[in-house]
């Protein structure tokens, strides 16, 4: 896993797929999804090595229930004591009383997919140890008031996080980062791409400047217009991300 300092109070993990983020207020961190399964040692590793403690981070907002970044969730709860937060509708998954629907596959998503797959652990998420369930316009204690916003599309209870006293915006996999540019794209491998375009307009209006992704690398000034490029002009690049 690498670990990039992105902004002096945030920091990337980045994982063979996908990624999560650190975010810091004073002592105080959360943890923004939680990679692969098997992750929430190497997580707590890296907390430690940036010279916090796994108990620092009281809490895990997962942006969504896919495997690439709810793995970790319920071993990193267990080991740090950190509350694990999730949308209604995809919290059934998280808690793994049920599986998840599968995305909607476009042809040209299904070698994104079978990339992707290569990459994943075997065996299911561990359960966290409890679930709190956020939903649309509930306000977190962390960032100055980090507002959830409900952006269905990618997954029904798909959610973004905007910390408007930051201009940061985390998008989960709403939104992604072209591999080969970087330019922002919508998100691959969805449940509803009409639904999922709909979730980006409406995050485009949030006047963020930076926009964090779960997939390719963030937006660090000017993401508001970055945001409003992909619904002018929504048609999938080749050799897009994997966002599962």
């Amino acid at each position: 896993m690498d670990v990039i300092e992105l902004l002096p109070r945030l920091h990337l993990l980045r994982f063979p797929v996908g990624q999560a983020y650190l975010w810091r207020d004073g002592d105080e961190l959360t943890l923004i999804d939680a990679g692969l399964i098997g992750s929430g040692r190497t997580i707590a590793d890296a907390i430690t090595a940036l010279g916090h403690a796994p108990r620092d981070v009281r809490r895990i907002v997962l942006t969504h229930f896919h495997e690439d970044h709810v793995g970790g969730a319920g071993e990193f709860a267990a080991l740090s004591g950190a509350e694990v937060l999730a949308h209604p509708l995809d919290a059934p998954f998280v808690r793994g009383e049920r599986p998840g629907p599968p995305p909607r596959f476009e042809d040209w998503e299904l070698p994104i997919h079978a990339e992707a797959a290569r990459h994943l652990p075997e065996g299911a998420p561990v359960p966290p140890p409890s679930l709190t369930e956020v939903t649309d316009g509930d306000v977190l204690g962390f960032g100055g008031g980090a507002r959830v916003v409900h952006v269905p599309g990618h997954t029904d209870g798909s959610i973004a996080l905007f910390l408007p006293a930051h201009g940061v915006l985390f998008t989960g996999d709403t939104v992604a980062a072209a591999p080969d540019d970087g330019t922002p794209m919508a998100g691959v491998l969805n449940l509803d791409r009409t639904h999922l375009l709909a979730s980006i307009r409406r995050l485009a209006d949030l006047g963020a400047e930076v926009a964090c992704f779960g997939h390719g690398d963030p937006v660090l000034s000017g993401a508001t217009a970055a945001l409003r490029s992909i619904v002018a002009a929504p048609g999938q690049p080749t050799g897009t991300p994997a966002s599962r």
